[in-house]
């Protein structure tokens, strides 16, 4: 869209240093409902893990600034007759509540239904982060289900309600 605020970029290997103290800087935003990569290790290991053909990772940057708002992951996508896959995001600290990370997650989507011809996309969030929730729903996505434990994040085994938008 030429008249987004924001731009989609893939993270890479040089991007290390500065990605790792956005997430510091970002540590109470993201606590409790996520833990990004926050060592060098954990970096390298994500972007291995990203390179795969079934993730599709992105750095959603500022136009003006070009400043990272935030990254959204298409993860474990499976074509043939399901055409599916799920995403992921955190903003960086800075950049929340300003409808940055939606304008992002709309290129997101645009590039699942359009170019990777997914059918389905679906978020997993847990309850009580309103903010995430938010923003699924400004996305159009639709509440599908509830997970007890379903994911283990910070030591923990955490319920998850199921959001997903379908192409068209």
């Amino acid at each position: 869209m030429a008249n987004s605020r924001v731009y989609l970029r893939p993270p890479e290997a040089d991007d290390e240093r500065a990605f790792l103290a956005a997430v510091r800087r970002s540590r109470g935003l993201h606590h409790p409902w996520l833990k990004p990569p926050g060592t060098p290790s954990e970096y390298r290991a994500w972007l291995r893990q990203t390179a795969q053909p079934e993730h599709h990772p992105f750095l959603v940057c500022r136009r003006d600034t070009d400043a990272w708002v935030g990254v959204i992951n298409i993860s474990n996508v499976v074509l043939g007759l399901f055409r599916s896959g799920y995403v992921g995001y955190y903003a960086f600290a800075g950049h929340e509540g300003q409808g940055l990370m939606r304008d992002g997650l709309q290129a997101v989507l645009r590039h699942a239904f359009r170019t990777l011809r997914l059918h389905r996309l679906e978020a997993n969030i847990q309850p009580g982060n309103a903010a995430s929730l938010a923003l699924v729903r400004s996305c159009g996505f639709a509440q599908e289900g509830y997970s007890p434990r379903y994911l283990k994040i910070n030591g923990r085994w955490r319920d998850h309600e199921r959001w997903a938008r379908l192409a068209g």
